[in-house]
Formats: C-alpha cells, sequence, structure tokens
C-alpha cells in the first residue's frame, strides 16, 4: 500500500492540493483547496480502489423531493455520485479510482468533477441542507 500512498500524495501535491492530515497506517489524506470548493475532502487509499469522499450536506429533514433531485443531478455529474452514509442523513459526494493503473489526469479528473458540482450547483445545496 505504500507505494500507492505515495503515488497519490505526490499527485496531490502536483495538482497542488493542501494535505491538512494523512495517517499513513491507515491510507487517508483529508485534503483541500478551497478556491475549487474543496475542504477536508477525504481520500482513502485502500487497495485496490482509491475512495474520495467530501460530506456535502447533513439533511435533517430528508424528503422525496430532494433524494428525486440528488439522484436525477447524478446523471449529469462526470465523475463520481452523490450518496447518502449509513444514516440516511448525510449527502456525500463520492468517486472510487483504481489504484493499479491510477495517473495524475484521472485523479484531476474525478476532482474537477466535484468543484464543478460543487459551482454548478451549490445554489440547490444550499436549499438542500435547509431541509
Amino acid at each position: 500500500m505504500n507505494i500507492h500512498f505515495n503515488k497519490t500524495k505526490n499527485f496531490l501535491l502536483e495538482l497542488n492540493f493542501t494535505i491538512s492530515k494523512e495517517i499513513e497506517s491507515d491510507g487517508i489524506f483529508v485534503i483541500e483547496k478551497e478556491n475549487f470548493g474543496i475542504k477536508n475532502l477525504i481520500i482513502g487509499v485502500a487497495y485496490p480502489i482509491l475512495i474520495i469522499e467530501q460530506f456535502i450536506f447533513k439533511a435533517t429533514q430528508p424528503n422525496e423531493a430532494m433524494f428525486k433531485a440528488l439522484l436525477q443531478k447524478n446523471r449529469d455529474i462526470i465523475h463520481g455520485a452523490f450518496v447518502l452514509d449509513e444514516t440516511g442523513e448525510r449527502v456525500i459526494f463520492r468517486d472510487t479510482l483504481q489504484l493499479e493503473n491510477l495517473d495524475i489526469n484521472e485523479l484531476e479528473a474525478s476532482l474537477n468533477s466535484l468543484s464543478l458540482l460543487l459551482s454548478e450547483y451549490s445554489e440547490q445545496i444550499i436549499n438542500f441542507s435547509k431541509y
């Protein structure tokens, strides 16, 4: 795992992300790039995959209309998707990539997808967070 962890770290640094926390023994990075709208994004190096998760909002009173809108938006997201955590209240952006052939362009595309999603869909996200 160390090889994949170091490779991922090098990619993140080359892409100018700030690594605010890293736990090599658990394969975890917490990164940010505030001008991309990304803060406290968690990256897990869990061979054979790389897991990317960004908390988006907590839906304290989730409803069918909100879930329907999120599922419809998933169709437009280039990489990754909206998902719910095990409580069904936290909406998270999640993407997974294969570590074996991971390259910097693929990681950058996933992170750019999240940034684009946050910029294009921010008004709706803010409205959903009020539920």
